[in-house]
């Protein structure tokens, strides 16, 4: 485990700083997030300090998924297995330009009851230009193919 002195989720895994803990394994924690948009709303953030997805061991990524489905049983939020009625999101965000605000990877659980609690989602698509599209796909086979991370 990596951890940062003055990150205030480094200090809840070492116990420094009081949490409704949940869920906690080797790589993982996760707590009931005190400024919740709706009821149950949980954190699960990784016992290693990184400010971003891509600062973190595969290790511990591969962890955290299996803790949010975890807490989706233990909050029944696992009940409805249709498109409509209730939900949830699990939203990670990385950086402040997509509304990060703690400097420690973590993911967000929120269970969508109603309109009115939960994540609130404005989505400004736009048509596709498929020429450019298809540029781009053929950019990234390419990049993706001289890859040398050799990982997945």
């Amino acid at each position: 485990m990596t951890s940062n002195a003055s990150c205030i989720f480094c200090k809840i895994i070492k116990g420094e700083i009081p949490s409704f803990k949940l869920v906690e394994t080797r790589h993982s924690y996760s707590f009931l997030d005190i400024q919740p948009t709706a009821e149950a709303h949980c954190l699960v953030i990784p016992k290693y300090h990184g400010a971003k997805l891509h600062n973190i061991p595969d290790e511990y990524l591969a962890d955290i998924l299996p803790v949010v489905k975890k807490l989706t049983k233990v909050l029944n939020l696992d009940q409805n297995n249709t498109p409509d009625g209730e939900g949830y999101n699990v939203l990670q965000n990385n950086g402040r330009i997509a509304h990060q605000v703690v400097d420690h990877v973590h993911f967000h659980l929120i269970p969508k009851k109603d309109d009115a609690t939960g994540l609130g989602v404005g989505w400004p698509a736009k048509e596709t230009n498929f020429e450019q599209l298809g540029e781009l796909h053929k950019r990234l086979q390419k990049e993706l193919a001289n890859d040398d991370d050799g990982k997945l």
